[in-house]
């Protein structure tokens, strides 16, 4: 290359010398033909393909001035985005260029979440991993970062190896953390790898390569790494990290299933936040979800009326046992937003979804509903229902009977009038009790306190409302297991008196029964809660709390393996509950009383994650922390729930919880061991 550039340079300064008439002197042309050789070798490097400048676009990542990880030179600082193109001349417009390479996806677990929760927390996390543990050990791993992304980054590497490496390097640092002292669970990487053909596009990357590691990150456990079938064949045993095979997978708008291979082998995939991705198999009975009704009365205020006709819709087919019925409260995860019924009954399961809206004006209300199958998108059919306000039952029973009879014409309306619930004597109260379900089911204790003041108002209004009296009574029930109340004992008892109540009033409803067995197995009533839990899922075999509760009665009852089966049914019938995290805790729960503390604490970390504010997950997470020798994180969350609790002693522990004798023995000594005060 040289000698090429020397005679280019040698043939440019005689041209130089002949058109200026005359000899250059030495100096002269020394420094031409310096600047000549310069200009040249550029030339040759960038028709060679090597261009040493890379081009700046909008939006690039800048440390300290020049993109990550794209020299020796560059260092690890705090980054800042490119706000206008900058881009380097080139003599040359080159074709679209692919190379194999090997590509990581990253995200942040529950990003959005903690988001809400503290802004400025979250960003100075974030900006604390990008800094100390990703941007170091990407460098050393001679990766190139393409872009991030707000609570994810895309990584290029030319080894398999070298990305392997570095995403086990990255999530063991991420392990080794120390508790923030606030008590808060620490974010959590997910990392997908895949190696594959990709397009080059300036400093982008695209094609099937980076699609399928993005789709392997979104189903990867927090903290853990899924490998493509590929990439796990070419890493081979060239790194110490073990992989598990997890099988294949149904990913998003891949046409067929992947192979995936997972790190750490130890995580359990039936537990992996990501799994309710997957599209889940269908039983082999009609499946539907009730999705949330629109509001189209012109008044937000209007919206739990709505939720109310959904609500009373779902309890009806939910009844029906030749049916599958997902549970309202993972219908209601679609609420506000309008997405294309193929993709709803991918994530649920289900081949029909029912949708509509609700007017309500004065003493008037239109219901509108459509029945979709979901595989196609096809209508089924559509009507709207008229009538004023006391007649809001008897319409309710119409579209119920409607769908039934569309899903299977063999469903007489008898079966339907069998399963309506006792309807309340005034419509105030029914308004007041549909305007406090969402918080019943929040599970904390501002939430439950503002739903138990409309409750009471419901009841003042007609006290023997059986719905009204059942939700009071979980409430008062929260209120004593969840150590909110002063007196225990007393909250046990308020939840007892309403829940007998409101099951003397209607004794075939699962809701009710359920209520009431799971205040009997606060009283440690075990074998009548059992009795009353089972004839709930009787009555309604998609009753995916009363399945949640029976696996607590299990947990409660040192029968930890049953239990994970009752929470497991419970997910799949309601896959996108926001209180499946109250299913993650039990699960936890049946880890930590089989003795596998590592595996608990993850679990109630995860729950927390996805529900920061349920303080009361840190009685079980500090004890299953100290138990796997994790102390300075026992600590840590031994502090957030004396925060949270300032009245806590392991004496209220014992009184509000009902496990087992040995297994509050055991928890007891380890909040005792934590500073927790015994009495």
């Amino acid at each position: 290359m040289k000698s090429v550039a020397a005679k280019f340079c040698k043939t440019r300064v005689h041209h130089r010398t002949v058109c200026t008439g005359g000899a250059l002197s030495k100096t002269t042309a020394k420094f031409i033909m310096f600047n000549l050789i310069r200009a040249a070798s550029k030339t040759w490097r960038k028709l060679k393909g090597r261009n040493p400048l890379p081009r700046v676009m909008e939006g690039d990542i800048l440390i300290d001035g020049v993109t990550p990880f794209d020299g020796a030179q560059n260092r690890v600082a705090r980054p800042r985005r490119v706000t206008q193109n900058r881009p380097y001349l080139s003599m040359t417009n080159p074709a679209v260029q692919r190379r194999l390479a090997a590509v990581m996806s990253t995200d942040i677990a529950g990003f959005s979440t903690r988001m809400n929760a503290d802004e400025t927390g979250t960003l100075a996390a974030v900006n604390r991993i990008l800094r100390e543990i990703f941007a170091p050990r990407v460098q050393a791993n001679r990766g190139r970062v393409v872009k991030l992304m707000g609570d994810g980054a895309l990584v290029e590497f030319a080894s398999v190896v070298d990305a392997a490496t570095c995403a086990v390097e990255i999530q063991t640092a991420m392990a080794a953390r120390e508790p923030d002292g606030l008590g808060l669970p620490l974010l959590q990487l997910r990392i997908g790898i895949n190696l594959g053909d990709i397009i080059i596009e300036g400093r982008d990357i695209f094609g099937d390569g980076v699609n399928l590691a993005a789709r392997l990150q979104e189903i990867a456990s927090p903290g853990g790494i899924n490998l493509s079938a590929s990439t796990y064949e070419h890493l081979g045993n060239r790194i110490g990290a073990a992989f598990s095979d997890d099988g294949e997978h149904e990913l998003k708008n891949l046409s067929k299933p992947v192979r995936v291979f997972r790190w750490p082998v130890d995580v359990e995939s039936g537990e992996r936040k990501g799994s309710v991705r997957h599209p889940l198999r269908r039983p082999d009975k009609p499946s539907i979800a009730i999705l949330p009704f629109d509001n189209m009365s012109g008044d937000v205020e209007q919206d739990y009326f709505a939720d109310g006709v959904v609500e009373a819709i779902t309890a009806t087919l939910s009844r029906i046992r030749s049916f599958f019925v997902i549970a309202r409260n993972s219908a209601f995860a679609y609420k506000g937003k309008h997405l294309n019924v193929r993709e709803i009954g991918r994530e649920l399961g289900v081949k029909y979804v029912l949708e509509g809206s609700v007017q309500r004006a004065g003493n008037r209300v239109r219901i509108t509903v459509q029945l979709i199958e979901t595989d196609g998108g096809a209508h089924l059919w559509a009507d709207k229902y008229d009538g004023s306000l006391d007649d809001i039952f008897d319409l309710q029973d119409k579209i119920t009977e409607q769908v039934a009879g569309a899903l299977q014409p063999s469903i007489q309306l008898a079966e339907i009038e069998r399963t309506r619930r006792k309807l309340p004597q005034d419509l105030s109260a029914y308004d007041y009790t549909m305007r406090a379900m969402p918080d019943v089911w929040m599970l904390e204790e501002d939430a439950a306190a503002k739903a138990l003041r409309l409750l009471d108002k419901a009841l003042d209004i007609d006290p023997d409302y059986p719905l009204a009296l059942a939700l009071a009574g979980w409430c008062w029930a929260q209120r004593s297991v969840y150590n909110w109340a002063e007196d225990i004992t007393a909250a046990r008892h308020e939840a007892l008196s309403r829940a007998e109540r409101a099951a003397q009033m209607s004794s075939d409803d699962p809701l009710i029964l359920s209520v009431l067995g799971t205040v009997q197995t606060f009283a440690r009533n075990y074998r009548a809660a059992r009795v009353l839990l089972e004839r709930a899922i009787q009555i309604d075999p998609n009753a995916s709390w009363a399945l949640s509760r029976l696996g607590w009665l299990e947990n409660y009852s040192d029968r930890p393996e049953v239990a994970k089966q009752h929470f497991a049914r419970a997910i799949r019938l309601s896959p996108l509950d926001p209180m499946n995290f109250n299913n993650l805790v039990g699960i936890g729960c049946a880890h930590q009383i089989a003795g596998e503390e590592s595996c608990a604490a993850d679990l109630f970390l995860r729950a927390l994650e996805e529900r920061p504010n349920a303080h009361w997950i840190h009685r079980n997470l500090c004890t299953a922390l100290l138990g796997a020798g994790r102390e300075r994180e026992a600590r840590a969350s031994a502090h957030a729930l004396m925060k949270a609790h300032p009245n806590m002693t392991v004496r209220r522990f014992k009184d509000a919880m009902v496990f087992s004798a040995r297994m509050l023995d055991r928890i007891g000594k380890q909040l005792a061991a934590l500073g927790i005060p015994v009495e």
